[in-house]
């Protein structure tokens, strides 16, 4: 809680979804939930309606039924309204990539939490460079490209794993490092893992809303 805080930045009005680009793989499109289903490969119990898709409370984490490495990912997300709650305790989910390594998504609007778990942060690792956050109830976008880490044979990291992030078109995150597997209040460290594994949306007990997500998988070079 002693890290300073990100300044804040007004970001501007919501804007209404555009088209994705031609070469974007949909993963909603206000519909279905045909992408995606549950951490255990069940169906995945979160609500559609109205053009988007709502955290259903304890029911667990959603993910991709196709997994993913290096992309470009864009979605958009809204904290409840009314506002309810402080801190960790406010409008709480989070996108994961690669099921492993969270972009923290949170009401930080008008909020106080610790600096590397606010939204946009790589949680518990980076704060975002300033907060941009809507007031609750507003749409949000992040636009995120991620650079997945590469293992050497004997399972040794050869290249840690990258993030940018544009918060509602805000830079956020600039290359920065992940320096292992998302944990709360501990040191993060990295074990090795396939090339490809799916993209998680957490369950943090908020009902968080979600549209417009889309990916783009990036040509890997090594």
């Amino acid at each position: 809680m002693d890290r300073p805080r990100p300044p804040v930045v007004e970001p501007g009005p919501e804007r209404p979804p555009v088209p994705p680009p031609s070469d974007a793989v949909v993963l909603f499109d206000g519909k279905d939930l045909q992408q995606w289903q549950a951490e255990n490969g069940g169906a995945a119990k979160w609500v559609v309606r109205d053009g988007y898709l709502e955290v259903a409370p304890h029911t667990g984490a959603i993910q991709t039924k196709r997994g993913f490495g290096d992309v470009q990912l864009h979605l958009e997300w809204a904290a409840p309204l009314p506002a309810a709650g402080e801190g960790q305790d406010r409008g709480n989910s989070g996108v994961f990539l690669m099921t492993r390594y969270e972009v923290q998504v949170l009401d930080s609007y008008h909020s106080d939490t610790y600096a590397d778990g606010q939204a946009a942060a790589v949680y518990g690792q980076t704060p975002p460079l300033v907060n941009a956050c809507r007031p609750p109830g507003q749409w949000q976008t992040y636009d995120i490209i991620f650079h997945r880490p590469r293992f050497a044979s004997d399972g040794a990291v050869r290249d840690s794993a990258r993030v940018t992030v544009l918060h509602n078109g805000v830079l956020v995150q600039d290359n920065t490092i992940i320096t292992g597997w998302t944990v709360h209040g501990q040191r993060a460290h990295y074990a090795p893992h396939a090339d490809r594994l799916p993209l998680q949306l957490q369950d943090h007990g908020h009902p968080v809303r979600y549209r417009d997500i889309w990916i783009r998988e990036l040509r890997e070079h090594e």
